[in-house]
């Protein structure tokens, strides 16, 4: 008697289709199913055609730019 889990080892895996053409996947080149598709994703991305919503942050990586952040002053110099 089967549990179950051996029926989903024998189905046919599905079929991945290229998300630029539709054309099945290349292992070589997973998701796609060439460079050129490949090289079609990244000057999208490149090109600012796909975005990634997200919050409204003004801020550099390291925090620098913080909003309320108070503006580094030069120190006059001991010299003069």
């Amino acid at each position: 008697m089967s549990d179950g889990g051996d029926s989903e080892r024998h189905e046919p895996a599905r079929e991945r289709r290229c998300s630029i053409c539709g054309k099945p996947v290349v292992e070589r080149y997973r998701p796609f199913c060439s460079k050129r598709c490949a090289d079609v994703d990244l000057a999208r991305w490149l090109s600012g055609n796909y975005v990634i919503p997200g919050g409204n942050q003004d801020t550099d990586e390291d925090g620098d730019g913080a909003p309320g952040a108070v503006p580094r002053q030069e120190t006059p110099d001991a010299d003069e």
